[in-house]
């Protein structure tokens, strides 16, 4: 990386770069490991993993050349934090549980976030993950706080007002209140998939993979048939939804 950016011998997309033209870049690679993990594709995983190190190796060489720090101090830095929020195994040795662990790294964190004056209990939390993934780190950290329904009631009680001011929205057909409400929808559904112990981004994953195999199911079904999706009525298509539901 080094000699891709060297100012006379380097590529000159290489040289061209900087944190922000790479940081897209490393969100993808990021995303394709997941999908070769999903895929369960070995070879893919060994190469995504190689162009998701790129990308630390990348961005150290650029503040290593703007005297920032280096790739070395990453690696440091990574090892010393799982040093430092793994006790039990490296500076107080004893047996615990998986439960124990849990409680002591959010304690942990909790004191590295106060060394980094984010004294907010929703300080730190990145503003660029997914949406509901930052949602549901969001809930997480308020349900911590105290901050939280005792139990799934509340929650379903929350999620039938929410419809119900869309509803209105919808009904004063107002863009703005509809956008907000609806945020609001997807925001306490997380909130109950957090009670329920279900990772809200995993779950529309695959709610996604599941509709696709079924749409895909839909598509092949018309075309058999020697008809689109624009000739068939609701009822063909409904009908055949049904089908692809025996399927998955």
């Amino acid at each position: 990386m080094s000699q891709l950016r060297d100012e006379e011998e380097g590529c000159e997309w290489d040289k061209a770069q900087n944190f922000q033209s790479i940081a897209p870049y490393t969100i993808e690679e990021a995303y394709e490991v997941a999908d070769a993990i999903d895929r369960n594709n070995i070879p893919d995983l060994i190469d995504e993993l190689g162009d998701l190190l790129l990308q630390v190796v990348f961005l150290s060489q650029i503040a290593k050349e703007e005297n920032l720090f280096s790739f070395e101090d990453v690696v440091e830095s990574i090892s010393d934090k799982l040093i430092r929020r793994h006790p039990y195994v490296f500076s107080q040795k004893r047996e615990h549980s998986l439960e124990d662990q849990t409680d002591q790294w959010e304690e942990i964190k909790n004191k590295e976030r106060s060394k980094k004056n984010q004294k907010g209990v929703l300080s730190g939390i990145a503003k660029n993950l997914p949406a509901l993934k930052r949602s549901q780190k969001i809930q997480k950290r308020a349900s911590k706080a105290g901050f939280d329904w005792p139990d799934v009631t509340g929650v379903f009680d929350k999620i039938k007002e929410e419809i119900g001011e869309l509803e209105e929205a919808i009904k004063e057909n107002h863009q703005e209140s509809i956008k907000e409400e609806i945020g609001d929808l997807l925001m306490i559904m997380t909130n109950l998939a957090q009670k329920l112990n279900v990772d809200s981004e995993d779950a529309l994953i695959s709610a996604n993979k599941k509709f696709t195999n079924r749409f895909a199911y839909i598509e092949t079904a018309l075309k058999n048939e020697g008809t689109g999706f624009s000739e068939a009525s609701f009822e063909q298509l409904d009908s055949l939804w049904e089908d692809s539901k025996k399927l998955s």
